[in-house]
């Protein structure tokens, strides 16, 4: 009996045919997630949180916001799980009077460079420790607790620089049209619209991610 094989000339041809056949299938499906129900698209002109030129995931949170407390450790990790090109970025909602002293000790923080290794360690202390840290005099005293200075702490806490960063951040905020926290803003052209879960967030964020990864 003899078998029968295929040209090579023409397995190349079959095989490009069958590659070709399963783009134009790949790029006709449907996007799996809708505008309007898990994300929207912000009002042109869009605007970033900051210019350097990667593509943007932010967080706009708050100290004082349970559910940000909750979503912290699924925010690391989609942090850390980003691509090569991308940013993860953390802002402060004023949204009250309450939240105000938190604002101002993630400024602080940041400037002193320690949000890294304190960030989830607060929401810990307040949420799971129930430890009193509401006021700017409290932040201080846990800051300090963990290694910070706490007259370096609480000069950049009241500082005017810190003044002016919370207004410039709650006017960008206000034009993300966020109203509750924890949101995420991709690259300031989309903000992921509150999902069931967590898991939901994470991953509209990482499509939205890599479309605009894609468009660049």
């Amino acid at each position: 009996m003899f078998k029968r094989f295929a040209h090579p000339r023409l397995l190349t041809l079959l095989v490009g045919l069958l590659l070709a056949s399963a783009c134009t299938a790949q790029s006709g499906a449907p996007a799996p997630y809708t505008e309007g129900t898990e994300y929207v698209t912000l009002p042109a002109p869009h605007q970033r949180y900051s210019s350097e030129g990667k593509v943007e995931v932010v967080e706009v949170f708050s100290y004082g916001c349970i559910h940000c407390a909750q979503f912290a450790p699924t925010a690391e990790k989609l942090r850390q799980q980003l691509p090569a090109g991308v940013a993860f970025k953390l802002v402060p909602a004023p949204f009250s009077a309450e939240w105000l002293p938190y604002a101002r000790a993630y400024y602080a923080a940041k400037q002193l460079g320690v949000v890294e290794r304190t960030h989830l360690k607060l929401f810990d202390a307040k949420f799971a420790q129930h430890y009193p840290v509401n006021s700017l005099d409290e932040l201080a005293d846990f800051y300090a607790h963990e290694g910070v200075d706490r007259a370096a702490f609480m000069r950049l806490a009241t500082s005017a620089e810190a003044t002016a960063k919370l207004k410039e951040d709650l006017a960008l905020i206000q034009r993300w049209q966020v109203d509750g926290t924890p949101t995420i803003v991709v690259n300031g052209k989309y903000r992921v619209i509150t999902m069931h879960s967590f898991d939901e967030m994470v991953a509209v964020t990482q499509w939205l991610v890599k479309r605009e990864l894609a468009g660049k």
